[in-house]
C-alpha cells in the first residue's frame, strides 16, 4: 500500500473542513475532460509536479473529481479489493460485467468507467484507498497490464486468511 499521496491528503483536508463548496466545485469535473473545468484548478494546479504531462495532469483532475463524489474516508487495497467488500459482489453479475469493462477499459476511456465504480462504491458505503488509486491510475498503461492483473487477483482471487479465518482452520484440522 502506497504512502498517502499529498494531493490525496489535500482533498481529504477539503473533505475533514467540510468544505463543500470546494467539494462541489470539484465534482463539477465529472464527465469532463480532465483540466477543462477551470474552476477546479485553484484546488489542483498547486499541486501539481513542476514537469507534469498531460497523462499525470489527467490523474489529478481525475482523482480530485472521484474524491469529491466519494470522500468517505478508510479504504484500504486496490480497486479491485473495495469492489469485492460489496456484499454478494462475487455472485453478482452485473457487478462482475462493469468490472470487467472497467479492467478493459483504454485509458482514454478509464474516467468514466472509474465513475461508474465509485458511484456504486460510494452507494454501498464502501471506501476507496485514494491514494492506492492515484497510482494504479498512473500505471494503468503498462505493457503487462500489471494493474488490471491486481485489480482482477484482488476482486476474484481467493479470500486471504483475514476474510474467511474458517476456511483456513477447517484445513488445518
Amino acid at each position: 500500500m502506497p504512502e498517502p499521496h499529498p494531493f490525496v491528503i489535500h482533498l481529504q483536508s477539503l473533505a475533514q473542513r467540510e468544505d463543500r463548496a470546494a467539494l462541489a466545485v470539484l465534482r463539477r469535473g465529472l464527465g469532463q475532460p480532465p483540466g477543462t473545468v477551470a474552476a477546479m484548478y485553484p484546488y489542483v494546479v498547486r499541486w501539481l509536479p513542476d514537469d507534469v504531462g498531460a497523462r499525470l495532469e489527467a490523474v489529478y483532475y481525475t482523482i480530485a473529481a472521484l474524491y469529491a463524489l466519494h470522500p468517505m474516508p478508510g479504504g484500504g487495497g486496490n480497486l479491485g479489493a473495495s469492489l469485492r467488500r460489496i456484499p454478494g459482489s462475487e455472485e453478482n453479475p452485473a457487478i462482475e460485467r462493469r468490472f470487467t469493462a472497467l479492467l478493459a477499459a483504454h485509458s482514454d476511456d478509464l474516467a468514466g468507467y472509474l465513475r461508474q465504480a465509485v458511484s456504486l462504491l460510494k452507494s454501498k458505503e464502501v471506501p476507496i484507498d485514494w491514494s492506492q488509486l492515484m497510482a494504479d491510475i498512473q500505471r494503468w498503461n503498462h505493457p503487462a497490464r500489471i494493474v488490471q492483473k491486481e485489480w482482477a487477483r484482488a476482486f476474484w482471487g481467493r479470500a486471504n486468511a483475514e476474510q474467511n479465518p474458517t476456511e483456513n482452520q477447517n484445513k488445518g484440522a
